[in-house]
């Protein structure tokens, strides 16, 4: 058994600004499914959005998150996140994150813009800013006397205080899979947080890493705890397309700095569909292009910002652009051909202002909660905001609480179970799965559609079920188990909101109601 103060699942940007946060004064385990930096964090081209130029306000940051949220954000929780963005963007600087510098700005930073946002707040580092964060606070992790890293672990479920045969406690830590051993290992903690990511690979197509798959959301769930707005599932417009390419996302900068979408004519069509054209939020634009592909029977739009300088493109765009040439694309003299692909959940584990859940000592950060902040539709780079913002609320709420001692809990159960015979069974469900979910659950929906997939679903979930009661778990059989269950509660929440609101637009209730509520899902009870 492992013990320690505080285990967080995850190693993304808010595992690990907590983690860095926390370790001065507790014992931290980072556990990760893969290497330490394999996450979405590092996979953010764009930046982070923050008040940090005088021309900028709070008001402004808050109204643009509000607009874009299309009146589902949590007001409380989106001014709470953008007073503190400052304070997040100097406490990752002291760290030592190398962003872009340009003394044309208030604060010597290059700021950018993308598409929402009224004003240039994006601080960034060129157009790989994730892999910039991540690099410099992996370093400080690996360097850190109390964080020990977990690398090719996966965790497979909590540990319930209750079901552990101490109710006084709720989240005692997680039974973890050592994928290389191929063992389930037992991590105590007095206080646990999920800081896992998304669930992007629930869906065909996809701008996420392999690693998405939702394992923190159904875990949670599974531990009593309540989901809320999993059908807002943010479709980013601009994936690129092309045979060799695997989910490459064309930042949202581009079309930030003057990109212009077209269609294969050359006809730029943005502006028949918004006012704000190519700058319009991510669900509107993933619409318009969805619209024109099926009504034109094309396979990809076109993002073009020929118009710009090559030095301008090769300087603020370095990786794309390389990324593109290699594959052929010079998009310093062609167009770049564009897909929208699944992208960000908005919804997630319900957590209040300090990352706090239904379940005592358990906390969730990141792409997995749902604080509030992002509403019907997430503004361009506030993700990253939000992580660091609610590390540091974790943080504080952690420290302010003594360690917990720990408590006697069974180890992981195998004596029932045998090896799998047909590991077919899951390669076979995770791509219906995925297949279907793309199909019925994806830009626009209907009824008939997510009774279809509410339909497989079921049929699926038996038989994974079936499988994981009788077989040792695998990394395989984890992720699809917690794939099939995200799945269900995005289907079940889409089902329960009967109108058309931001990244949701069902053709069977078109119109948006005029008050805006959150969809809300609660365990069982014995769940």
């Amino acid at each position: 058994m492992e013990a320690f103060d505080v285990l967080i699942l995850g190693s993304g940007l808010a595992g690990q600004s907590l983690a860095l946060r926390l370790a001065d004064q507790r014992r931290v385990a980072i556990v990760t499914k893969r290497a330490l930096t394999d996450g979405a964090s590092a996979w953010a081209q764009g930046g982070i959005a923050a008040v940090l130029d005088t021309q900028d306000s709070v008001e402004s940051h808050v109204q643009d998150t509000l607009t874009a949220g299309a009146g589902l954000c949590d007001p409380h929780a989106t001014r709470f996140v953008v007073e503190n963005g400052r304070a997040a963007i100097e406490w990752l600087i002291e760290r030592g994150v190398p962003f872009s510098q340009d003394p044309a700005f208030a604060l010597g930073y290059h700021l950018t813009r993308e598409g929402g946002h009224s004003h240039r707040r994006i601080i960034h580092v060129a157009d790989a800013t994730g892999a910039a964060v991540q690099s410099t606070l992996t370093a400080q992790i690996r360097a850190h006397p109390n964080i020990t890293v977990f690398e090719q672990h996966i965790a497979v479920d909590l540990i319930s205080g209750a079901r552990a045969g101490h109710p006084e406690r709720g989240c005692l830590g997680a039974y973890v899979l050592d994928v290389e051993n191929e063992r389930v290992r037992t991590f105590q903690a007095g206080h646990t947080v999920l800081a896992t990511g998304g669930a992007g690979k629930v869906y065909l197509y996809t701008t996420n890493p392999d690693s998405a798959t939702g394992d923190g959301i159904a875990m949670a769930w599974r531990a009593g705890c309540t989901v809320s707005n999993m059908e807002l599932v943010q479709f980013h417009p601009t994936c690129l397309y092309h045979p060799k390419a695997k989910s490459f996302l064309i930042s949202e900068a581009v079309r930030g700095e003057g990109g212009i979408l077209r269609l294969p004519d050359g006809t730029r069509f943005m502006p028949n569909h918004d006012p704000r054209a190519e700058l319009a939020p991510r669900d509107i634009v993933a619409r318009a292009i969805d619209f024109e592909m099926k009504k034109r029977g094309v396979d990809c739009v076109f993002l073009d910002i020929t118009h710009k300088s090559s030095e301008f493109l090769t300087t603020h765009f370095p990786n794309i652009h390389a990324y593109c040439l290699a594959l052929g694309i010079d998009m310093t003299r062609e167009p770049i051909p564009v897909v929208p692909a699944a992208h960000y959940s908005c919804g997630g584990v319900v957590t209040d202002l300090a990352a706090r859940t239904d379940v005592d000592a358990l906390y969730v950060v990141g792409e997995s909660a749902c604080t509030g902040l992002h509403g019907a539709n997430r503004l361009a780079s506030n993700s990253l905001l939000e992580c660091v913002v609610f590390a540091q609320a974790a943080a504080r709420d952690i420290l302010a609480r003594p360690p917990l001692p720990p408590v006697p809990v069974r180890d992981w159960d195998e004596s029932r179970v045998t090896d799998a015979d047909e590991e077919i069974v899951i390669s076979h469900n995770w791509e219906e799965l995925r297949r279907f979910m793309w199909d019925y659950v994806g830009i626009v929906r209907t009824t008939k559609r997510l009774r279809r997939a509410k339909h497989r679903i079921r049929l699926l979930t038996n038989e994974i079920q079936e499988f994981y009661a009788n077989f040792r778990v695998g990394n395989d059989l984890v992720e699809l188990r917690n794939l099939v269950l995200v799945a269900d509660l995005i289907v079940r929440c889409a089902l329960q909101r009967k109108e058309s609101r931001g990244l949701h637009r069902s053709l069977d209730y078109p119109e948006t109601l005029p008050v805006a509520r959150n969809t809300r899902l609660r365990p069982r009870r014995g769940h």
